[in-house]
């Protein structure tokens, strides 16, 4: 069986958080400029008729970042679950290979 918790694994991880978290704020930062420059005029605050072009992909954009992060957690917990199952079916199994009786 391979070993889950090696340094590269562990630095692909950290690195896929960082990542991750990089790109968070790179679109949070670019909707501050949304709150920044809203007029009452152009509609209601967080719509979309509210928003230039740019405001409206960052804002897709973050929420596709969201839906990709709650898929990527679910399998995640899928592939655990499925792993601890299997281990616990595994471990209940009798070895019937001594055949010294």
């Amino acid at each position: 069986m391979k070993k889950l918790f090696t340094l590269k694994n562990i630095l692909i991880g950290m690195g896929l958080i960082v990542f991750d978290l990089a790109v968070y704020l790179f679109l949070g930062v670019m909707l501050m400029g949304y709150d920044d420059f809203y007029e009452e005029s152009k509609g209601e605050y967080g719509s979309l008729e509210s928003m230039t072009f740019w405001q409206k992909t960052n804002y897709i954009s973050l929420n596709l970042w969201n839906l990709i992060n709650i898929i990527f957690i679910v399998f995640l917990i899928y592939k655990i679950v499925n792993k601890i199952k299997n281990n616990n079916f595994r471990n209940k199994i009798p070895d019937h290979t001594d055949l010294t009786q």
